[in-house]
C-alpha cells in the first residue's frame, strides 16, 4: 500500500480520538472526503501514474475512503448519543407522586353543548355518527337533491380544491351515507334509521356577529314507516328543553331548503337579548336555529329508500349558535377566537 494512504489512514484514526463535538467532526469530514479533501486529491492525482499502477492504487484509495465513512459515521453516532445523554442528565427531575394541577383547562363551550346534545339524542335511541370534512360535490349537493348549477349552491359559496373536492359546507353531506349505512336493516327489519352527526361546516362568509366562515352543525334524521311533522318537533322541543332545562318559546315558519319537503325554518327567541333584539339576532327578536322538514322523495330515493313506503325527518342544528344562547356569547368570533380569558368561562354543568 502506498505510504500516503497509510499516512492518512494514521491521521484519520489519531484526529478521530481527539474529536468531542459534532461541528469538528463535520470538518474533519469535509478536509478528507470533501471535493478539495485530502483522500480525493489522491483520486486526481492518479493521473500522473503509470497504467499498471492505477488499478492497485485506485483500490486501495477507495478502501482508505470506505474506512474513512465508517469511523466517521461511527464517530458521528457515538457523540449523538453522548449529547443526548447529557440533555437527559440535564432535565429537571419531576416526582411522579406529586399531585396534579387542577387548573388544566376547560372544554370549549361548543364542545360542551355537543356532548350535551349527543346524550340527548342518544337516550332517545339515536347513534352518533362522524363524518369527513373534505368531501366529494356529489355528497355534499347532488345526493341531497342539489344537482349542479342549482342556485341553492349560491348561497354556500363553497371552498373547492384543486381536486374537486370540497370543505363541507353543511352536514347534510353525510345523509346519503347514513341512509345507506342503516338503510338495509330498516328495509329487512323494519328497524327505523335514527342518527345524528355532528361536524365542522365551513363557507365563504363575510363575518360578523352572527356569522363565521367556520361553524359547527349537528345533523339529525329519522326513517321509516309513517313518521311524521309531529315526530320532529316532540324530538327538537324534547332537545331543547333539555339543553336549557327550562321552557323555550319556538317557532316553526316555512323554509326552503332543496333536501326536505315540506321545509321549515325552527326559531328560538332570542335569549340573549330576551326576544328585544340585538346584533346577535340582527335585531329581530328571534335567531334562526335549525332549518328542518321530511326528506325529499328524491334524498330518500338516492339512498336507496323507497319514498312510497318510508318517509323521514331531518334537521340541522346549529351548535354554535346552540352554544352562544346557552352561554350568552354576543359575538360568534368569539368562539374561534382563541382568546382563553373568554373561553375558560365556561364548565361542564352536566
Amino acid at each position: 500500500m502506498d505510504d500516503r494512504i497509510l499516512r492518512l489512514k494514521e491521521e484519520i484514526e489519531s484526529k478521530l480520538s481527539g474529536i468531542s463535538e459534532l461541528g469538528e467532526l463535520d470538518q474533519l469530514r469535509v478536509s478528507y472526503l470533501g471535493k478539495k479533501g485530502s483522500i480525493t486529491a489522491l483520486l486526481k492525482g492518479m493521473k500522473e501514474l503509470a497504467a499498471e499502477q492505477k488499478k492497485a492504487f485506485g483500490a486501495d484509495v477507495n478502501k482508505l475512503k470506505e474506512f474513512a465513512a465508517e469511523q466517521i459515521e461511527a464517530k458521528t453516532a457515538e457523540l449523538k448519543k453522548k449529547q443526548t445523554e447529557l440533555e437527559i442528565a440535564a432535565m429537571p427531575v419531576f416526582d411522579i407522586s406529586s399531585p396534579a394541577y387542577k387548573d388544566t383547562g376547560s372544554y370549549h363551550p361548543i364542545t360542551l353543548v355537543q356532548r350535551q346534545c349527543e346524550a340527548i339524542f342518544k337516550s332517545m335511541g339515536f347513534t352518533v355518527e362522524d363524518y369527513a370534512e373534505v368531501v366529494t360535490d356529489y355528497e355534499c349537493f347532488e345526493a341531497v337533491n342539489i344537482p349542479k348549477h342549482h342556485p341553492a349552491r349560491d348561497m354556500q359559496d363553497t371552498y373547492y380544491l384543486e381536486n374537486g373536492q370540497l370543505l363541507k359546507s353543511q352536514t347534510s353531506a353525510a345523509q346519503n351515507a347514513i341512509l345507506r349505512k342503516y338503510g338495509p336493516a330498516l328495509i329487512k327489519n323494519g328497524t327505523p334509521i335514527k342518527a345524528i352527526f355532528p361536524g365542522r361546516c365551513f363557507r365563504n362568509e363575510a363575518t360578523d356577529a352572527c356569522h363565521e366562515n367556520t361553524f359547527f352543525q349537528m345533523e339529525g334524521m329519522m326513517v321509516g314507516r309513517d313518521i311524521s311533522i309531529s315526530n320532529l318537533i316532540y324530538f327538537m322541543k324534547t332537545m331543547l328543553s333539555e339543553v336549557f332545562r327550562k321552557d323555550i318559546r319556538v317557532r316553526l315558519r316555512p323554509g326552503f331548503f332543496p333536501f326536505v319537503e315540506p321545509g321549515f325554518e325552527l326559531d328560538i327567541s332570542c335569549l340573549i337579548c330576551g326576544g328585544a333584539g340585538c346584533p346577535s339576532c340582527k335585531h329581530s327578536g328571534w335567531l334562526e336555529l335549525c332549518p328542518c322538514g321530511m326528506i325529499h322523495p328524491n334524498v330518500l330515493r338516492e339512498g336507496g329508500i323507497d319514498p312510497d313506503e318510508y318517509t323521514g325527518f331531518a334537521f340541522d342544528l346549529g351548535l354554535t349558535r346552540l352554544a352562544m344562547m346557552k352561554y350568552g356569547i354576543k359575538d360568534i368570533r368569539d368562539l374561534n377566537s382563541g382568546n382563553l380569558k373568554s373561553l375558560s368561562q365556561f364548565t361542564d354543568d352536566e
